[in-house]
């Protein structure tokens, strides 16, 4: 299910939307109060959606995966997409969730883990319960449109679970940018939404060009600091192929390692790369523990991520009221921003899908280089990796953390069948997109 099948836009029948006269940010009924923030001279320790474990191995260091201690299984376990989204929709629907929003949520997150990006998927579920039982997240709640004017609309997501309102937003956009050329919308009191790719996504496949970033709670220190003051500000952008071939999909996060990721990396035992982190004193570190001590993540590219990190904090923060995320004010949620540029409004949509079909095709026949050289897949054009996996994974089963599976049969609804069996070999040998650091399809991989 898309999330434009699953959202009903609250337009009337002109190009109004009600509460069209007030412009000012989104409102909606009082909701009990958001976990507080650490002060800049607290240390802080997991960000507000982290999925972090929350122990550390013995001795408090984090080694490697093969080391004895807490931590993953070495072995994953393989379960198929349709029977994770049955869990995964009766465990949110335990928690007072409703059955189409249930399964809306449930579809996102498996789609993440079917395209190989599990920092984004089921094991979501575990602070999305924790979200609902402290109030941050109304899980009866529906995301609405509080307003259109011209080529804009801004949807009040309503403190609900951030998936619907993003759904309403990409429709929205599209609609806008049908009748005039291009859609903006923001996304106030919007809970996380999940892997922005997926929205980006249903526009290419609608002949649009999609366009989404957003803020979040600060994790991240400034090119040359060593405190944090911006999120992890992922950008997502896509654009269509050829028909029948996926589009153009780039998501990536604008940290040198998204949290989630870290989080995975924490759950495994695992180091990660050098230039990723610092821990408390400011100093470089590989050992994922060392953020969740205090410490903070880098910008990726240096001064380039932290460029990017610093417009998408204030853009997406303050058009969609969630406000900058290290200043007073912030009212940690996602400030969501969703362009979409329609294609036939500047040239042919087939002369558009054919050029862009003949450019990824000479991408993807580039020689390779001498000393980096890209795999045994070649050069890919983003997306083609998530492509890869997904095919695999739907044929093969997800392959998921076998901390993750035994997180699922703790938490109310979750399965109490055994542990699945592991992947097949076919499955291990697609990694997933989750050991690309980046979140580039295709790019390089960090040395763990």
């Amino acid at each position: 299910m898309r999330p434009d099948d699953r959202v009903r836009s609250a337009e009337s029948d002109d190009d109004r939307a009600p509460d069209a006269g007030n412009r000012s940010a989104p409102s909606s009924p009082a909701k009990p109060s958001s976990p507080a923030k650490p002060s800049s001279s607290a240390k802080p320790s997991s960000p507000a959606w982290s999925t972090a474990p929350a122990r550390r191995a013995p001795g408090g260091a984090v080694t490697t995966a093969s080391d004895a201690g807490e931590g993953d299984d070495p072995i994953p376990v393989a379960v198929p997409a349709d029977e994770l989204v049955e869990i995964a929709a009766r465990i949110l629907g335990t928690a007072g969730t409703p059955e189409p929003t249930a399964r809306a949520v449930a579809t996102s997150l498996v789609e993440s883990d079917l395209v190989g990006h599990d920092s984004h998927g089921v094991r979501r579920l575990v602070p999305y319960l924790d979200a609902v039982r402290s109030g941050t997240i109304d899980p009866s709640a529906e995301p609405v449109l509080r307003h259109r004017h011209r080529a804009t609309a801004v949807v009040d997501g309503r403190h609900g679970f951030g998936q619907l309102a993003a759904g309403l937003a990409v429709t929205e956009a599209r609609r806008l940018a049908r009748r005039h050329g291009v859609g903006v919308v923001t996304i106030g009191n919007c809970n996380h939404i999940g892997r922005l790719g997926e929205y980006v996504q249903v526009l290419a496949e609608a002949d649009a060009v999609g366009l989404a970033f957003c803020n979040i709670d600060p994790t991240v220190a400034p090119y040359g600091g060593r405190e944090r003051r911006l999120g992890t500000n992922p950008l997502a952008w896509s654009a269509p192929r050829a028909p029948g071939r996926l589009p153009v999909v780039v998501d990536f996060a604008t940290s040198a390692i998204a949290e989630g990721k870290l989080a995975l990396s924490l759950a495994r035992r695992e180091r990660v790369g050098t230039g990723l982190l610092v821990d408390a004193e400011g100093r470089d570190s590989t050992d994922p523990g060392d953020f969740y001590a205090g410490g903070a993540l880098l910008p990726f590219g240096q001064h380039k991520g932290y460029g990017l990190s610093v417009m998408i904090e204030i853009v997406g923060g303050l058009l969609s009221g969630a406000g900058v995320s290290s200043l007073p004010g912030y009212d940690n949620t996602n400030g969501t921003v969703l362009i979409a540029i329609d294609i036939g409004t500047f040239l042919p949509v087939p002369d558009f899908r054919a050029r862009s079909e003949e450019f990824c095709r000479l991408l993807g026949e580039t020689a390779p280089a001498v000393d980096s050289a890209p795999g045994p897949e070649g050069v890919l054009v983003p997306g083609e990796k998530e492509a890869r996996t997904r095919a695999v994974r739907l044929a093969e089963g997800i392959s998921l953390a076998a901390s993750t599976w035994r997180e699922l049969t703790e938490l109310p609804g979750g399965p109490t069948s055994p542990v699945p069996p592991p992947p097949r070999r076919a499955d291990r040998a697609a990694p997933s997109a989750e050991e690309d650091p980046d979140d580039i399809a295709g790019g390089p991989r960090t040395p763990a």
